[in-house]
């Protein structure tokens, strides 16, 4: 017996073919192909045939099953509804917002149509962030003492493991994996949550460190500091991330500004505590001496920091990482980087070994972009975020500032200067570091008071870049003769125009975008810092290696007292022993590497005044006053009196009620 039963018309050729489509849309429609129902007319519009609507000779046992089926289906229970989970945007008050949160908001882009993430702003009162601030201050000093402290004792490991040639390798580890995994931690703590990602920072720094001081090898050691600064990487952008949380805008600058100064005296003391630990006891403690601080500091933060629970399981969470744009982030930033630390020294800038990884790693970096603005779900690096001309604008003088004047040149190149030109002994020669740390310190926090009290940032940005510039040229005037009085006071003024822009150009970031990109946008910023601060050593050395190794060529001396020259330029306050003589020692020092210094540090200048001019026409002022910070503080003091009232519930003992007995159930410290 056949399911259909059409007329011997139907089945002709030229008849009428309606029945045959019938006949097809109710074999889709039985099967379950519902969406082949509705099938595009040639002739315009949809040819919908439903079989409600078109009758026709049905077998009687079809019939049944789908009568059968209808009555199955009218007794399901009806499907949950849709929740709609709190997200960034439900706690935006839009008509009180600035110009540029709300223009921001209101723009269509992948990531707010994909993928909704939880607000994890908790504006505290000042006690509360207190408490919270001096557990983010010990994070950042372990940041800051470990990377000079390292630094100091890297002749001592060299010596230990007969590693001279390979030894500048531990800083480049830590160099390149704090900046390979920085862009990561903006995006990962919007996921996973701010306390998440800063314990995850915390712990991979403990591991590497710990480890690292027990290595056997000078590759065991590279590899584990390798390890330390995919932690420490992430440690002051999170500081940051998290002060942008539970501080508002205008308040924002002070607190900042006191976390630079913080950082500027871990770096004080961090060189005489390396230089100690290096000589009186062992070098493997200036891995481990930072240890128990770490520690301390991660328990403080889990215990204080009441930010609010990021929403979600954890398998949604993975589902919307972005894991090809971090992998690209690795992949471009290890590419770009070893030819930077590989240049000039290992091998020359012009060679293939050079040339063909460091065009590889810009090519990534474009596909990078392209997959992070078409295909990522969730981006690392939102491209939108540049439309805003202070975002670039700062992204720009991040790189040009922090790639070469103050805070990596000045104090690596200027303390070499000190030794090898001038001939000052390493205590000598880092006591001229001071002055330029100690106004660091108090321009930060002075700036920080500033916008706190005015709400303007913009003047102090740019006037901050202009005095580096005339720092910077001061310092490429600095020789023999010149007054130590007068290095002292170039020094400050340098270490005041970086302190004036260290912590200013984060709040003006964070000023331009609405809450959602504020972490992303802060974690790039400090990607664009450390990059710039590799191109900055780069450039450095094969500027100081290059006047050298002219003025040696035109003296005649061999290949072999060239490279021992250029690998350590403080060999020729003793030229007996490559056999060179005292006059062309001198005529190397004063026509080669303090030429070279003097070029280094006008190229600074110009780039300073570069900055200067970038910063005063793309930094553009916003209002620090956003509409619903007073409700967010009160949501947070809210937030905290539900915390402690349930703190003093659960520390009372639970009875047992007759109803409890009645009902045959216990509390928790009853029994039955």
């Amino acid at each position: 017996m056949r399911m259909f039963d059409p007329s011997s018309e139907a089945r002709g050729n030229g008849k009428n073919s309606t029945q045959r489509h019938e006949s097809f849309f109710f074999f889709c429609r039985f099967i379950g192909l519902d969406f082949l129902t509705k099938i595009r007319n040639p002739c315009g519009g949809f040819k919908g045939i439903y079989m409600q609507e078109k009758k026709f000779p049905m077998h009687l046992p079809t019939q049944r099953l789908l009568y059968d089926s209808r009555l199955r289906m009218a007794s399901l229970p009806p499907p949950p509804p849709h929740v709609e989970y709190p997200t960034r945007e439900t706690s935006l008050d839009v008509e009180n917002l600035p110009e540029s949160e709300t223009a921001t908001k209101h723009e269509k882009t992948p990531t707010q149509s994909a993928v909704q993430l939880t607000d994890q702003t908790n504006l505290l009162p000042f006690k509360q962030i207190i408490m919270v601030f001096l557990a983010l201050s010990l994070c950042v000093v372990v940041s800051a003492l470990d990377s000079v402290i390292v630094a100091t004792a890297l002749s001592t490991v060299a010596a230990a493991f007969n590693a001279g040639s390979v030894i500048s390798w531990v800083p480049s580890a830590y160099l390149m994996t704090s900046t390979a995994f920085q862009p990561l931690y903006g995006r990962f703590s919007d996921i996973f949550g701010r306390k998440s990602a800063m314990c995850i920072a915390m712990a991979l720094y403990m591991i590497g460190n710990l480890i690292a001081g027990f290595s056997k090898t000078i590759i065991q050691i590279i590899v584990f500091r390798g390890i330390a600064g995919a932690g420490g990487g992430g440690i002051i952008g999170m500081m940051q991330i998290i002060i942008s949380d539970i501080i508002s805008l205008r308040e924002r600058g002070k607190y900042q500004g006191i976390i630079g100064g913080v950082v500027a005296l871990g770096y004080t003391i961090g060189p005489v505590i390396g230089g100690v630990l290096a000589e009186k006891v062992s070098w493997r403690w200036c891995f481990w001496i930072t240890l128990p601080l770490s520690l301390a500091a991660t328990v403080v933060v889990v215990a204080v920091l009441p930010l609010k629970p990021v929403e979600g399981d954890m398998r949604k969470k993975l589902l919307v990482v972005d894991y090809l744009g971090a992998i690209l982030t690795l992949i471009g930033c290890t590419l770009i980087m070893l030819p930077l630390i590989w240049g000039g020294v290992t091998f020359p800038w012009a060679s293939a070994v050079v040339l063909a990884p460091l065009c590889s790693g810009f090519l990534v970096f474009l596909i990078f972009c392209i997959w992070e603005w078409k295909g990522a779900r969730l981006p690392i690096v939102p491209m939108h975020i540049f439309k805003h001309s202070t975002v670039s604008g700062v992204f720009i003088v991040m790189f040009v500032k922090y790639g070469y004047p103050v805070q990596t040149t000045t104090l690596a190149v200027t303390n070499d200067f000190f030794q090898v030109a001038l001939a000052y002994s390493p205590i000598h020669a880092g006591l001229f570091l001071i002055p330029l740390l100690i106004g660091q310190m108090v321009s930060s926090w002075v700036a920080g008071m500033t916008i706190t009290r005015t709400g303007r940032y913009r003047t102090i940005v740019y006037s901050g870049f202009g005095i580096l510039a005339i720092a910077c040229g001061c310092i490429s005037i600095f020789t023999e003769n010149t007054p130590k009085a007068a290095m002292v006071i170039i020094m400050i003024l340098a270490g005041t125009g970086s302190g004036m822009t260290l912590q200013t150009t984060t709040v003006a970031v964070q000023a331009s975008v609405s809450r959602k990109d504020m972490s992303v946008v802060t974690a790039f910023r400090n990607f664009i810092r450390m990059l710039g601060g590799a191109f900055s050593l780069s450039i450095a050395s094969s500027i100081l290696n290059n006047s050298m190794e002219a003025k040696m060529t035109a003296l005649g001396l061999s290949s072999s007292a060239i490279s021992a020259i250029v690998d350590d330029p403080s060999i020729l306050a003793h030229p007996s022993e490559i056999q060179l003589s005292q006059n062309a020692a001198s005529l190397i020092l004063t026509e080669g590497y303090t030429t070279g210094f003097q070029r280094l540090f006008y190229l600074n200048a110009s780039l300073g005044a570069l900055a200067t001019v970038v910063s005063f026409t793309m930094v553009k002022h916003k209002e620090l006053l956003r509409g619903d910070e007073e409700k967010l503080k009160q949501e947070g003091i809210a937030m905290l009196k539900a915390r402690e009232a349930k703190r003093h519930h659960s520390d009372k003992p639970e009875t047992v009620t007759e109803k409890d007995l009645e009902s045959g159930t216990t509390s928790a410290n009853g029994t039955h």
